[in-house]
């Protein structure tokens, strides 16, 4: 008896020290409200522990366990709208989930609407909740309602108290929504749905949007800005081994050629200009092949993305020197015996033809990469820009020397710099790279290639890039001509530069905006370790959505047309969002909604719109908002930003790319007082 008595005291110290073990930060108790109306609230109450907190409801995916209902079973009544958080509710930065979270320290209030149809109801559910303190967190943890009865009269609900509770909302500035507006806004979104055209959040608002003023064309800009680009492209693949020892050759050629000076000048005149022709023609024939539509569907395609990446490594691979990119020998040798046994026009063209064969493997990267960047810029005449740029910087030595012989001696002879420029080219192929696997990325949302992975090859590439230039790095290539000896001062600074820009993009692991590479890296909310809180995300993604979410809070809409490979978007949110002014706007006085256009993502549902009599079904989120901006608002490029009230109505003039801050808040500011007036 004394051994059992001692094994019952000793289970039952070991079952009280689980207990004290256990942890139970929260206690719920929930009750049925009801009224002489036909609806009732079930209301949950939670008392909360101190240090402890209860999450709210429809938290971002990814997050913690957000508040939700659950119905066993229902029986003589219906759910009004879905589960709402009561009073009370905080927002701030989790560090650990890497997002804004909404939750109740102290007493957390839930609240479910029902409508009773029946003389008799019964009712079976439960409440599921998440609680965390600052060192752990709970497994998700459920509360019960049962409860069974006579059913209180059934009446109408009074619209009026509908549009009561719609006025109040625009005083809350939490996520918190009276639910009578809640099941409003859900049936609206429905019947949106359904016949698209007919709602007005599908209206056209062009002629509103002009009569504002619109937005500044930006056209010239962007032709300009490719045209510099090659040009740029051009004086670079001047430099390279395959073109720089040509210049002399050539110019002395036509000089001994003709009988008089001037006839030698205008020869190498028609020579550079037939190099405009021919690399103009090539820009030309991409435009033409592909079209703009082809080539804005094509700049977000898995495929073509992933092709273009492979094709800068490989182009980037051979300028390091690990093979060399040829032609056929015989087509040079064609060309250039057909040069010889022509003359007049022709031969000098067949000339500059046979110069853009033999040049091949230096120029082959460089304008491959300049036809990839204006090829997807979304400008459908953006190859043949940049091809003008850069067979003009390519046909302007040529030119000038012609006209001036006597600076041929002051020129550079060749030499192992030009190999220097060579792998340096490289190099920058290797980083706009991964441009375009980042593009493929985020399309699909694959996630291999986060932000945070983005920056460290990207810092990997340029520390490489720095300790080449300061002779500390060396390839194969390097070797071609015996020892090459220390680098020039020139290489060394700028080895100096690429190894500071390495280390400045390294606090972006960290979530530092490094404003610098912002139009190339992915989105910051691609970034898994974040301690940067000032960060401003679109609260929606999804129109409908985002804007029954404005119109039950009160408050205008931004609309932020966008795409993944959107490099001015990029620039835009790096250098103006991140002004803490901007922010502020953009995190409390507007719902953000950001729209993008190449997400390739499907439909839960096909979208159908009318278009010219046919019913044409939508299935992928960029068709949807391609169509979206350009039918509503008239507008095919990104960004495109434009603030509406919650009714889908403009409050000012669109917005396009200017980095401008005091321009952009303008903007803002404009549309917030024009909504206050309307109100």
């Amino acid at each position: 008896m004394k051994i059992r008595s001692f094994l019952v005291t000793l289970l039952a110290l070991v079952s009280l020290s689980m207990q004290a073990q256990m942890e139970d930060p929260v206690e719920f108790s929930s009750q049925l409200k009801t009224g002489s109306s036909a609806e009732g609230e079930i209301v949950f109450t939670g008392s909360i522990e101190p240090g402890w907190h209860v999450y709210s409801t429809n938290l971002p995916k990814g997050g913690p366990v957000s508040a939700a209902l659950t119905v066993n079973k229902l029986d003589g009544a219906e759910l009004v709208g879905t589960l709402q958080p009561g009073a009370g509710e905080k927002e701030q930065m989790d560090d650990i989930f890497g997002m804004k979270v909404r939750f109740f320290e102290n007493k957390a209030t839930f609240t479910q609407k029902v409508r009773f149809t029946k003389p008799t109801y019964s009712i079976d559910c439960s409440l599921e909740y998440g609680a965390c303190n600052d060192q752990m967190c709970m497994p998700p943890m459920t509360t019960e309602f049962k409860q069974s009865g006579k059913s209180p009269a059934v009446d109408e609900p009074k619209e009026e108290k509908q549009e009561e509770n719609t006025d109040e909302i625009g005083k809350n500035d939490t996520l918190t929504v009276p639910q009578d507006t809640v099941a409003k806004v859900d049936s609206i979104v429905d019947s949106v749905l359904q016949n698209p055209q007919s709602a007005s959040l599908y209206r056209p608002v062009v002629k509103e949007l002009q009569a504002f003023g619109g937005i500044a064309d930006t056209t010239n800009r962007s032709w300009m800005y490719i045209f510099l680009m090659g040009l740029l492209g051009g004086l670079l693949a001047l430099f390279t081994p395959c073109v720089w020892p040509i210049i002399p050759m050539t110019v002395s050629f036509f000089l001994k050629r003709s009988d008089n000076k001037r006839r030698a000048v205008r020869d190498a005149i028609t020579y550079g200009i037939s190099i405009i022709v021919i690399y103009l023609a090539l820009g030309l024939l991409v435009t033409a092949l592909f079209g703009s539509d082809t080539l804005n569907s094509l700049s977000t395609n898995a495929v073509f993305n992933l092709f273009l990446f492979a094709l800068l490594v490989v182009f980037a691979l051979s300028f390091f020197g690990w093979f060399e990119l040829k032609l056929p020998a015989s087509w040079g040798n064609k060309v250039d015996s057909k040069a010889s046994n022509t003359t007049g026009l022709l031969s000098i063209f067949l000339m500059a033809f046979t110069l853009a064969l033999v040049s091949f493997s230096c120029t082959a990267p460089i304008v491959g990469l300049l036809l990839v960047e204006t090829a997807t810029s979304g400008n459908w005449i953006g190859p043949a820009i940049g091809m003008f740029g850069f067979a003009l910087a390519l046909a302007l030595p040529f030119t000038l020397f012609a006209l001036f012989p006597s600076w041929l001696r002051q020129a550079p002879r060749s030499g192992s710099w030009m190999n220097i420029i060579k792998v340096t080219l490289g190099f920058i192929e290797l980083a706009f790279a991964l441009k375009f696997f980042s593009v493929a990325d985020l399309a699909y949302g694959w996630n291999l290639m986060p932000r945070h992975v983005f920056l460290a090859l990207w810092i990997a590439i340029f520390g490489l890039l720095g300790l080449y230039l300061i002779g500390k790095l060396k390839f194969p290539s390097d070797y071609v001509n015996g020892d090459p000896g220390p680098m020039p001062v020139p290489c060394i600074m700028l080895g100096l530069v690429s190894i500071a820009f390495a280390v400045y993009m390294l606090p972006g692991l960290w979530g530092a905006p490094c404003k610098a590479v912002s139009a190339f890296a992915p989105p910051m909310n691609t970034q898994d370790f974040n301690l940067n809180t000032q960060v401003v995300e679109a609260k929606y993604t999804d129109y409908e959505q985002g804007m029954a979410y404005a119109k039950a809070t009160g408050k205008p809409v931004l609309l932020d047309f966008t795409g993944f490979g959107c490099v001015n978007c990029r620039k835009m949110e790096a250098a103006v969002w991140t002004d803490p002014r901007v922010a502020d706007r953009l995190n409390n006085d507007y719902v953000l909604i950001s729209l993008f256009v190449d997400d390739r993502k499907a439909l839960p549902q096909a979208f159908y719109v009318d278009e010219m009599g046919e019913n044409e079904p939508f299935t992928s989120v960029k068709d949807k908002m391609s169509w979206l901006q350009s039918h509503r608002f008239g507008a095919n490029t990104q960004p495109f930003y434009v603030a509406v009230s919650p009714d889908g109505d403009p409050l000012t003039g669109s917005y396009g790319y200017d980095e401008s801050v005091a321009k952009f808040l303008e903007f803002l500011d404009e549309g917030l007082q024009n909504f206050q007036k309307n109100k």
